[in-house]
Order: C-alpha cells, then structure tokens, then sequence
C-alpha cells in the first residue's frame, strides 16, 4: 500500500504543467503514516502551550504567532473542501503539501532574496522554514486532490468523500 502511493504521488510524468507565466502546480503527497502521527501530535502539543502561554500572559505575545504561518481560510461548499494559504515571496520550489488521513500540512521556506553580506538598518519581513497542520473538517477524496499557487495565494481543492457530501431524504405520504 505505501509504495502505491509512493508511486502514484512521485510519478511526475503524466502531469500536465502549465507554460512558465500561467499558474503553477503543486504536487499533493501522501505522508509516511509515522511522520505524520508525529508531525499531527507535535502541532496539537504547540497549540496546547499556547493556550497556556496566552491564559498566563495574554494575548498579542509575537512570539505566539510564529507557528501560525501562513494565515489560511478553510471553507467549503457541498462538493468540495477548500484551502486559501497567503504565501507572498514563496516560490514553488519552496513549497511541499503532504496530505493525511485527517489533516494536511503545508511546509515551506520563505527565502528573504537579499544578500548575506549586507546589514540591516530594519528587518520586518519573516523568512526562514514554516509548518503549518490544518485538520480537516470532512472527509476528502485524496486522489483527486490539487492545488495552485498564483500571486502569492496558494489554493488547494479537495473533493470531499461521498460519504461526506449531504445526502437527499425523499419524503413518502403515509
């Protein structure tokens, strides 16, 4: 079963990726089940420190923003799941999506382009490695999944599973 999805998510060449200039793609893939289990705990072990950190010392810390990088939106409509993540300055190559059964994570290194010789007068733009685990709130079809990155705004698109899209009752008369 894991080499299948080796396989299927790692074979590049039936894709069909768009001229330079269009939109990009991004390859979703399925997580090792160990790193992801441990990549799901750690996440919830941070979110719990910092809701105690916040009830100690309140909020608004900078500190307590570092993991909540990039911003998402998470909504859906009756076919499908969607992610909005801001990723301004990201390029794709920097980019990596893994999908499990329950969350997906978005990985990625933001790169600051300036040279590493020169000093700061001020540096307000965040650069460096980013993790950010979204639980899924439905379940989706993982096959079908896809994703665009498209002036610094990255999309994902996942069909929801049948079992997860609403389901018609017809009513009889007596």
């Amino acid at each position: 079963m894991r080499d299948y999805f080796y396989r299927r998510f790692n074979d590049v060449s039936n894709l069909d990726i768009p001229a330079k200039g269009g939109d990009m793609m991004v390859l979703l893939n399925i997580k090792d089940p160990l790193e992801a289990a441990v990549s799901k705990e750690i996440s919830r072990l941070q979110s719990e420190m910092d809701r105690l950190f916040e009830r100690f010392f309140g909020k608004g810390l900078p500190f307590f923003k570092s993991h909540e990088y990039p911003a998402v939106n998470v909504y859906h409509d009756i076919d499908n799941l969607y992610i909005t993540a801001e990723l301004p300055g990201v390029s794709i190559e920097d980019l990596d999506i893994s999908l499990e059964e329950n969350s997906i994570t978005i990985k990625g290194q933001k790169k600051s382009g300036v040279s590493e010789d020169v000093s700061f007068h001020r540096k307000e733009r965040d650069e460096g490695s980013f993790n950010r685990v979204i639980a899924l709130p439905v379940k989706i079809d993982p096959e079908k999944g896809k994703a665009t990155l498209k002036n610094g705004i990255l999309t994902i698109t996942l069909p929801k599973a049948e079992e997860a899209k609403p389901k018609k009752i017809d009513i009889k008369i007596g």
